[in-house]
């Protein structure tokens, strides 16, 4: 890996960063706040958030055995990507590397700063080859962005070949792990010592059931942790958001339980959804979705839109022509999905 400073844009790592009124004092003990022209009346939602999400970090930290200071909270998981661009890549100079297809915020944040996106294809079992990833690198590629289980295919991306390109890239690989809790294989965060080059994502919006609280996490070494602190916006997570998120890492076994179950009904719909006559293959997935190929996508994502029922097309996705991507639901929904195909012609 480079060096961290030799990675960072040199404005960012020149950067004095705003210091709020929370920044600057950070006890609990005092009574009065009269620094940060808050409105004194409306308890507690008329003081700012810590800017840090320290109480929350604690608790997050033992679940995901990592230090606090390992730890990014942002406005979802796009707050993240969106800054790994603005931190480390020059627009209009540097460039990054991704597998294609996969989730679509990688290249929309690309576009937004004005960094070149090089996709590299998946093969057609939706793997990747890291040596076409490293081949397509150049020495102005800064990122290099995976995710596992991949979205829109739902599969894990073989280990050793995501292993190879953190070990033989010299700038950043942002491991997307979304779905992770979905899959048997085990999340690259017990990893990040021996990879100082890593940022692994995750979120609170799939297992967690709260995609509606806007929370993602990156998890990095405690020095580009730092770099992203220094360039979010204040208050990036709001008061609620954080609140939500601590209950719910209170009831954490709920979560297992509902992975348990997502795990379970993921098994039943593939099994049934394959026997459908529209049904041409199921996509093996280590998701909470899977995709299946079938006769006519926009056909069938018609019927099922007049039936009110709602799966996504992504036949307009590389690799993915007249495929439906299928979120798990419950046992009733997903009884409802496929009694509406049986009677699809």
């Amino acid at each position: 890996m480079k060096a961290l400073k030799e990675l960072t844009r040199p404005n960012i790592w020149d950067l004095k960063p705003y210091s709020s009124a929370r920044d600057e004092y950070k006890g609990l003990e005092a009574s009065v706040f009269l620094d940060a022209n808050e409105n004194p009346y409306n308890n507690p939602y008329n003081r700012y958030p810590d800017p840090l999400q320290r109480d929350l970090k604690e608790m997050l930290a033992p679940i995901k055995k990592v230090k606090p200071e390992n730890i990014f909270l942002g406005n979802g998981s796009d707050e993240a990507i969106d800054l790994v661009y603005r931190a480390f890549c020059e627009p209009d100079v540097d460039n990054v590397v991704a597998i294609d297809p996969t989730y679509g915020m990688y290249k929309v944040c690309a576009d937004v700063n004005n960094v070149d996106y090089r996709n590299v294809l998946l093969n057609a079992d939706y793997q990747f080859s890291a040596d076409d990833l490293l081949a397509s690198a150049d020495e102005r590629t800064k990122l290099i962005f995976l995710c596992s289980p991949n979205n829109p295919t739902g599969n894990d991306m073989l280990r050793s070949e995501i292993e190879k390109i953190i070990t033989t890239f010299d700038g950043l690989v942002i491991l997307d792990e979304a779905y992770n809790d979905f899959s048997d294989r085990p999340s690259f965060l017990s990893e990040l010592d021996k990879y100082p080059n890593l940022i692994v994502l995750q979120t609170f919006s799939k297992a967690m059931g709260c995609a509606g609280i806007r929370l993602g996490m990156a998890f990095a070494s405690a020095e580009i942790i730092d770099i992203l602190n220094k360039i979010k916006y204040p208050y990036n997570v709001n008061l609620l958001t954080q609140h939500q998120a601590m209950e719910m890492l209170k009831n954490y076994p709920q979560v297992e339980a509902w992975v348990k179950t997502l795990i379970e009904e993921r098994a039943y719909l593939e099994k049934t959804f394959s026997a459908l006559p529209c049904t041409e293959k199921i996509y093996p997935s280590d998701a909470n979705f899977f995709l299946a190929k079938v006769t006519d996508a926009k056909a069938i994502y018609d019927y099922l839109v007049a039936k009110g029922i709602i799966v996504r097309n992504r036949s307009s996705i590389a690799l993915c022509k007249d495929c439906l991507r299928v979120t798990v639901g419950t046992r009733e929904e997903n009884n409802q999905l496929i009694e509406a195909l049986k009677q699809y012609k």
